[in-house]
């Protein structure tokens, strides 16, 4: 079983992590969604994403844009960050199981200039 979460609103992969309505939280087995399910973004505090996420179980985290402060707490806790990705979370999450879905490694360094994460 792997835990694929997806940083969404309404039901599409959003560009800020940290400020986004919710998280898609897709339960996959040999490369199929058998189950999913959205919960709300607790809160953006600094640090407390990442483990939230990790806490659950989560193995992936796709997002639009992602800072550099949570990716390291993701690769410490051994979660896979997948950045620059946009449009449906579902179809998302179906290309990382098929393979086809690939992280363009764009790391937000600037918070307060959001807009600046987009390539």
């Amino acid at each position: 079983m792997m835990k694929i979460a997806v940083a969404s609103e309404n039901g599409m992969v959003t560009e800020h992590f940290g400020h986004c309505e919710g998280f898609m939280i897709f339960d996959a087995e040999k490369s199929q969604i058998v189950k999913s399910e959205t919960i709300a973004n607790p809160g953006h505090k600094p640090g407390f994403l990442p483990n939230f996420l990790a806490d659950r179980g989560v193995n992936v985290i796709i997002s639009g844009g992602m800072g550099g402060g949570a990716v390291e707490i993701f690769n410490e806790r051994n979660v896979e960050v997948v950045v620059g990705t946009s449009g449906d979370a579902k179809t998302a999450v179906e290309a990382y199981l098929q393979g086809t879905l690939k992280s363009t490694g764009s790391i937000c360094h600037e918070h307060q200039h959001h807009d600046e994460c987009v390539e």
